[in-house]
Protein backbone atom coordinates (compact mmCIF):
# COMPACT_ATOMS: atom_id res chain seq x y z
CA UNK A 1 0.00 0.00 0.00
CA UNK A 2 1.14 3.23 -0.37
CA UNK A 3 -0.26 5.36 2.51
CA UNK A 4 -0.33 9.05 2.74
CA UNK A 5 -1.39 11.55 5.58
CA UNK A 6 -2.95 10.59 8.52
CA UNK A 7 -2.93 7.18 7.29
CA UNK A 8 1.20 7.71 7.71
CA UNK A 9 0.88 8.48 11.26
CA UNK A 10 -1.52 6.13 12.12
CA UNK A 11 0.63 3.34 10.31
CA UNK A 12 4.25 4.60 12.67
CA UNK A 13 1.80 4.54 15.79
CA UNK A 14 0.74 0.51 15.13
CA UNK A 15 2.00 -1.03 11.76
CA UNK A 16 -0.54 -4.33 12.87
CA UNK A 17 -0.24 -7.11 10.40
CA UNK A 18 2.25 -5.16 8.14
CA UNK A 19 5.42 -7.32 7.94
CA UNK A 20 7.31 -4.38 5.82
CA UNK A 21 7.67 -1.19 5.62
CA UNK A 22 9.64 0.69 2.93
CA UNK A 23 11.17 4.38 3.95
CA UNK A 24 12.03 6.81 1.07
CA UNK A 25 12.78 9.80 -0.16
CA UNK A 26 15.10 12.66 0.27
CA UNK A 27 14.71 13.90 3.90
CA UNK A 28 17.48 11.21 5.15
CA UNK A 29 16.76 13.00 8.86
CA UNK A 30 13.16 11.65 8.42
CA UNK A 31 13.81 8.49 7.17
CA UNK A 32 16.36 7.79 10.17
CA UNK A 33 13.09 9.24 12.79
CA UNK A 34 10.34 7.44 11.44
CA UNK A 35 12.49 3.93 10.85
CA UNK A 36 13.33 4.62 14.71
CA UNK A 37 9.34 5.21 15.68
CA UNK A 38 8.62 1.86 14.55
CA UNK A 39 11.22 -0.11 15.89
CA UNK A 40 10.33 1.34 19.34
CA UNK A 41 6.80 0.86 18.85
CA UNK A 42 7.38 -2.88 18.17
CA UNK A 43 10.43 -3.97 19.98
CA UNK A 44 10.68 -1.09 22.92
CA UNK A 45 13.87 0.06 22.38
CA UNK A 46 16.31 0.32 19.49
CA UNK A 47 19.10 -2.04 21.12
CA UNK A 48 17.11 -5.00 22.23
CA UNK A 49 19.49 -7.84 20.97
CA UNK A 50 16.61 -10.38 21.67
CA UNK A 51 13.98 -8.40 19.00
CA UNK A 52 16.15 -6.25 17.03
CA UNK A 53 18.16 -6.97 14.06
CA UNK A 54 20.07 -4.80 12.12
CA UNK A 55 21.47 -5.32 8.45
CA UNK A 56 23.28 -3.76 6.60
CA UNK A 57 22.38 -3.96 2.44
CA UNK A 58 25.35 -6.47 1.79
CA UNK A 59 23.32 -9.15 4.36
CA UNK A 60 20.12 -8.79 2.25
CA UNK A 61 20.06 -11.91 1.54
CA UNK A 62 19.66 -12.89 5.01
CA UNK A 63 16.27 -10.98 5.46
CA UNK A 64 14.37 -14.42 4.80
CA UNK A 65 15.71 -16.48 7.55
CA UNK A 66 16.24 -13.22 10.04
CA UNK A 67 12.23 -12.46 9.20
CA UNK A 68 11.40 -15.59 10.04
CA UNK A 69 12.99 -16.59 13.34
CA UNK A 70 11.16 -16.34 16.66
CA UNK A 71 12.14 -13.80 19.79
CA UNK A 72 13.71 -16.16 22.51
CA UNK A 73 12.05 -13.44 25.26
CA UNK A 74 8.88 -13.12 23.17
CA UNK A 75 7.24 -10.31 21.69
CA UNK A 76 7.60 -9.17 17.97
CA UNK A 77 10.96 -8.74 16.32
CA UNK A 78 11.84 -6.02 14.30
CA UNK A 79 14.33 -6.66 11.40
CA UNK A 80 15.92 -3.25 9.97
CA UNK A 81 17.65 -2.93 6.82
CA UNK A 82 19.59 0.75 5.92
CA UNK A 83 20.95 2.01 2.79
CA UNK A 84 19.37 -0.33 0.36
CA UNK A 85 19.94 0.12 -3.24
CA UNK A 86 17.01 -1.23 -5.89
CA UNK A 87 18.87 -4.38 -7.10
CA UNK A 88 17.60 -8.06 -7.95
CA UNK A 89 19.31 -9.63 -4.50
CA UNK A 90 16.76 -6.74 -2.34
CA UNK A 91 13.82 -7.00 -4.73
CA UNK A 92 13.40 -10.69 -4.72
CA UNK A 93 14.54 -11.09 -0.59
CA UNK A 94 11.46 -8.62 0.15
CA UNK A 95 9.39 -10.76 -2.43
CA UNK A 96 10.23 -13.55 0.09
CA UNK A 97 9.60 -12.49 3.21
CA UNK A 98 5.52 -11.18 2.15
CA UNK A 99 5.16 -14.37 0.66
CA UNK A 100 6.26 -16.25 3.68
CA UNK A 101 3.48 -16.27 7.02
CA UNK A 102 5.97 -14.56 9.95
CA UNK A 103 5.24 -12.07 12.70
CA UNK A 104 8.22 -9.94 12.38
CA UNK A 105 8.39 -6.29 10.95
CA UNK A 106 11.01 -5.45 8.38
CA UNK A 107 11.88 -1.71 8.28
CA UNK A 108 13.43 -1.12 5.08
CA UNK A 109 15.42 2.51 4.72
CA UNK A 110 16.21 3.49 0.79
CA UNK A 111 17.14 7.43 0.87
CA UNK A 112 17.90 7.16 -2.78
CA UNK A 113 15.27 5.11 -4.42
CA UNK A 114 13.86 6.03 -7.88
CA UNK A 115 10.15 7.04 -8.32
CA UNK A 116 10.00 3.66 -10.51
CA UNK A 117 11.93 1.64 -8.67
CA UNK A 118 11.28 -2.34 -8.28
CA UNK A 119 11.30 -2.12 -4.63
CA UNK A 120 9.05 0.14 -4.04
CA UNK A 121 6.28 -0.24 -6.78
CA UNK A 122 6.63 -4.51 -4.76
CA UNK A 123 5.82 -2.58 -2.04
CA UNK A 124 3.02 -0.65 -2.69
CA UNK A 125 0.90 -2.79 -4.37
CA UNK A 126 1.53 -5.82 -1.62
CA UNK A 127 -1.30 -6.08 1.06
CA UNK A 128 1.11 -6.44 3.69
CA UNK A 129 3.30 -4.01 2.70
CA UNK A 130 3.96 -0.04 2.98
CA UNK A 131 6.01 2.29 1.25
CA UNK A 132 6.24 5.67 2.61
CA UNK A 133 7.76 8.74 1.13
CA UNK A 134 9.77 11.37 3.34
CA UNK A 135 10.13 14.28 1.88
CA UNK A 136 12.01 17.61 3.39
CA UNK A 137 8.72 19.82 4.79
CA UNK A 138 8.24 23.25 3.09
CA UNK A 139 5.60 25.88 3.46
CA UNK A 140 2.36 25.67 6.12
CA UNK A 141 3.67 22.12 6.56
CA UNK A 142 6.92 23.29 8.14
CA UNK A 143 5.61 26.07 9.35
CA UNK A 144 3.01 23.96 11.62
CA UNK A 145 6.33 21.41 12.47
CA UNK A 146 8.05 24.66 14.11
CA UNK A 147 5.04 26.14 15.87
CA UNK A 148 4.31 22.75 17.06
CA UNK A 149 7.94 22.05 18.47
CA UNK A 150 8.57 24.92 20.14
CA UNK A 151 5.16 24.61 22.12
CA UNK A 152 6.18 21.66 23.35
CA UNK A 153 8.55 22.99 24.98
CA UNK A 154 6.14 26.15 26.08
CA UNK A 155 7.82 28.70 23.73
CA UNK A 156 5.77 30.69 20.97
CA UNK A 157 7.03 32.84 18.14
CA UNK A 158 6.66 35.92 16.18
CA UNK A 159 5.58 35.46 12.67
CA UNK A 160 8.28 36.90 10.99
CA UNK A 161 11.00 34.99 12.87
CA UNK A 162 8.71 32.08 11.88
CA UNK A 163 8.81 32.98 7.97
CA UNK A 164 12.57 33.67 8.88
CA UNK A 165 13.06 30.19 10.11
CA UNK A 166 11.28 28.30 7.46
CA UNK A 167 13.50 29.62 5.04
CA UNK A 168 16.11 28.28 6.43
CA UNK A 169 15.33 24.94 7.96
CA UNK A 170 13.81 21.91 6.62
CA UNK A 171 16.06 19.77 4.68
CA UNK A 172 16.37 17.34 7.44
CA UNK A 173 13.95 16.70 10.05
CA UNK A 174 16.65 15.46 12.69
CA UNK A 175 18.75 18.61 12.02
CA UNK A 176 15.19 20.65 12.05
CA UNK A 177 13.98 19.36 15.40
CA UNK A 178 17.73 19.79 16.67
CA UNK A 179 17.98 23.67 15.94
CA UNK A 180 13.98 24.23 17.02
CA UNK A 181 15.24 22.60 20.88
CA UNK A 182 18.10 24.67 20.95
CA UNK A 183 16.58 27.47 19.85
CA UNK A 184 13.88 26.74 22.30
CA UNK A 185 16.44 26.34 25.13
CA UNK A 186 18.08 29.50 24.63
CA UNK A 187 14.55 31.86 24.70
CA UNK A 188 13.44 29.87 27.80
CA UNK A 189 9.66 28.28 29.18
CA UNK A 190 6.82 31.04 28.59
CA UNK A 191 8.97 33.45 25.93
CA UNK A 192 8.54 34.03 22.65
CA UNK A 193 11.27 33.76 19.96
CA UNK A 194 12.12 36.54 17.69
CA UNK A 195 13.57 37.30 14.82
CA UNK A 196 16.79 38.64 16.15
CA UNK A 197 16.84 34.65 18.70
CA UNK A 198 16.15 32.86 15.68
CA UNK A 199 18.89 34.29 13.57
CA UNK A 200 21.05 34.27 16.93
CA UNK A 201 20.58 30.85 17.54
CA UNK A 202 20.08 28.77 14.00
CA UNK A 203 22.55 30.95 12.22
CA UNK A 204 25.44 28.60 13.01
CA UNK A 205 24.07 25.34 11.82
CA UNK A 206 26.80 22.47 11.51
CA UNK A 207 24.81 22.15 7.75
CA UNK A 208 25.81 25.59 6.54
CA UNK A 209 27.96 24.03 4.38
CA UNK A 210 24.87 23.79 1.92
CA UNK A 211 24.75 27.66 1.95
CA UNK A 212 28.24 28.23 1.74
CA UNK A 213 28.77 25.98 -1.49
CA UNK A 214 25.11 27.99 -3.00
CA UNK A 215 26.67 31.61 -1.83
CA UNK A 216 30.02 30.95 -3.03
CA UNK A 217 28.81 29.70 -6.43
CA UNK A 218 26.62 33.19 -7.06
CA UNK A 219 29.81 34.62 -5.98
CA UNK A 220 31.95 33.09 -8.37
CA UNK A 221 34.17 31.14 -6.22
CA UNK A 222 34.71 28.21 -7.62
CA UNK A 223 37.23 26.47 -5.38
CA UNK A 224 35.45 26.59 -2.19
CA UNK A 225 31.90 26.02 -4.04
CA UNK A 226 33.36 22.68 -4.87
CA UNK A 227 34.76 22.04 -1.62
CA UNK A 228 31.09 23.23 0.25
CA UNK A 229 29.08 20.94 -1.48
CA UNK A 230 31.08 17.98 -1.53
CA UNK A 231 31.07 18.63 2.33
CA UNK A 232 26.95 19.14 2.30
CA UNK A 233 26.64 15.73 0.32
CA UNK A 234 29.01 14.02 2.83
CA UNK A 235 26.58 15.05 5.64
CA UNK A 236 23.58 14.32 3.90
CA UNK A 237 22.60 16.83 1.52
CA UNK A 238 20.80 14.75 -1.27
CA UNK A 239 21.50 16.46 -5.04
CA UNK A 240 17.55 17.27 -5.57
CA UNK A 241 17.53 18.89 -1.94
CA UNK A 242 20.84 21.01 -2.65
CA UNK A 243 19.49 22.15 -6.48
CA UNK A 244 15.89 23.10 -4.40
CA UNK A 245 18.04 24.98 -2.06
CA UNK A 246 20.03 26.71 -5.18
CA UNK A 247 16.38 27.62 -6.94
CA UNK A 248 15.37 28.92 -4.00
CA UNK A 249 18.70 31.15 -3.47
CA UNK A 250 18.66 32.28 -7.14
CA UNK A 251 14.62 33.04 -6.96
CA UNK A 252 15.87 35.83 -3.93
CA UNK A 253 18.98 37.06 -5.90
CA UNK A 254 16.31 37.36 -8.88
CA UNK A 255 13.77 39.31 -6.91
CA UNK A 256 16.44 41.68 -5.38
CA UNK A 257 17.83 42.39 -8.64
CA UNK A 258 14.33 43.09 -10.20
CA UNK A 259 14.25 46.02 -7.46
CA UNK A 260 17.61 47.22 -8.31
CA UNK A 261 16.62 47.74 -12.14
CA UNK A 262 13.03 48.39 -11.60
CA UNK A 263 13.01 51.05 -8.62
CA UNK A 264 16.54 52.25 -8.89
CA UNK A 265 17.61 50.82 -5.87
CA UNK A 266 21.58 49.71 -5.27
CA UNK A 267 22.45 45.78 -4.70
CA UNK A 268 22.40 46.42 -0.44
CA UNK A 269 19.15 48.57 -0.82
CA UNK A 270 17.55 45.68 -2.95
CA UNK A 271 18.73 42.97 -0.51
CA UNK A 272 17.29 44.36 2.48
CA UNK A 273 13.67 44.57 0.64
CA UNK A 274 13.27 41.06 0.93
CA UNK A 275 11.10 39.24 3.17
CA UNK A 276 12.39 36.92 5.43
CA UNK A 277 15.69 38.99 5.30
CA UNK A 278 18.69 37.83 4.17
CA UNK A 279 20.29 36.26 6.98
CA UNK A 280 23.17 39.05 8.20
CA UNK A 281 25.79 37.23 8.11
CA UNK A 282 25.25 36.69 4.86
CA UNK A 283 24.37 39.79 3.82
CA UNK A 284 27.61 41.06 1.86
CA UNK A 285 27.79 38.03 -0.23
CA UNK A 286 24.30 38.20 -1.07
CA UNK A 287 25.09 41.99 -2.29
CA UNK A 288 27.76 40.82 -4.36
CA UNK A 289 25.91 38.23 -5.83
CA UNK A 290 23.17 40.57 -6.96
CA UNK A 291 25.78 42.74 -8.53
CA UNK A 292 27.19 40.32 -10.88
CA UNK A 293 24.06 38.62 -11.83
CA UNK A 294 21.45 40.32 -14.67
CA UNK A 295 18.10 39.80 -14.45
CA UNK A 296 18.16 37.10 -17.58
CA UNK A 297 21.20 35.36 -16.49
CA UNK A 298 19.53 34.43 -13.29
CA UNK A 299 16.45 33.44 -15.10
CA UNK A 300 18.55 31.23 -17.51
CA UNK A 301 20.47 29.96 -14.39
CA UNK A 302 16.83 29.07 -12.44
CA UNK A 303 15.89 27.17 -15.64
CA UNK A 304 19.00 25.35 -15.36
CA UNK A 305 18.76 24.76 -12.09
CA UNK A 306 15.00 23.16 -12.77
CA UNK A 307 16.22 20.77 -15.92
CA UNK A 308 18.98 19.35 -13.73
CA UNK A 309 16.42 19.06 -10.71
CA UNK A 310 14.16 17.13 -13.53
CA UNK A 311 17.28 14.94 -14.60
CA UNK A 312 18.35 13.95 -10.95
CA UNK A 313 14.41 12.70 -10.61
CA UNK A 314 14.99 10.08 -14.09
CA UNK A 315 15.37 6.47 -12.96
CA UNK A 316 19.22 5.24 -13.89
CA UNK A 317 20.59 9.33 -14.45
CA UNK A 318 23.91 10.19 -12.62
CA UNK A 319 22.08 12.32 -10.20
CA UNK A 320 25.05 13.61 -7.75
CA UNK A 321 26.98 14.34 -11.40
CA UNK A 322 24.22 16.20 -12.07
CA UNK A 323 24.06 18.35 -8.81
CA UNK A 324 27.58 18.87 -9.12
CA UNK A 325 27.74 20.26 -12.28
CA UNK A 326 24.74 22.30 -12.82
CA UNK A 327 26.26 24.51 -9.19
CA UNK A 328 29.38 24.71 -10.10
CA UNK A 329 28.15 26.08 -14.11
CA UNK A 330 26.95 29.01 -11.47
CA UNK A 331 29.94 28.95 -9.68
CA UNK A 332 32.23 29.39 -13.42
CA UNK A 333 29.64 31.94 -15.06
CA UNK A 334 29.45 34.32 -12.18
CA UNK A 335 33.49 33.95 -12.37
CA UNK A 336 33.68 34.83 -15.55
CA UNK A 337 31.49 38.14 -15.24
CA UNK A 338 33.64 39.00 -11.90
CA UNK A 339 36.70 38.86 -13.99
CA UNK A 340 35.23 40.98 -16.70
CA UNK A 341 34.33 43.54 -14.25
CA UNK A 342 37.78 43.95 -12.99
Amino acid sequence: MKPAGAQIAALLRDPGPCRAILLFGEDVGMIRERAEALVRTVAGSLDDPFRVVDLTRDQIEQLPDESASMSLTGGRRVVRVRDLTDNVATVDAVRAVLKRNGDALIVLEGAGLAAKSKLRTLLEAAPNGAAIGCYPEEGRALEDTIKATLQASQVGIDPDALSWLAAQLGADRVSTRAELEKLALYVGPGRRVDLAAAMECVGDLAGLSLDDALFAATEGEVATADRALELAMAEGAAPVQVLRAGLAHLQRLHRARLAMDQDGLNAADAAKTLRPPVFYRRTRAFTRAVSLWPAPALLAAIAGLSEAERGCKRTGWPDQMLCRNAVLALARRAAITRGNAR
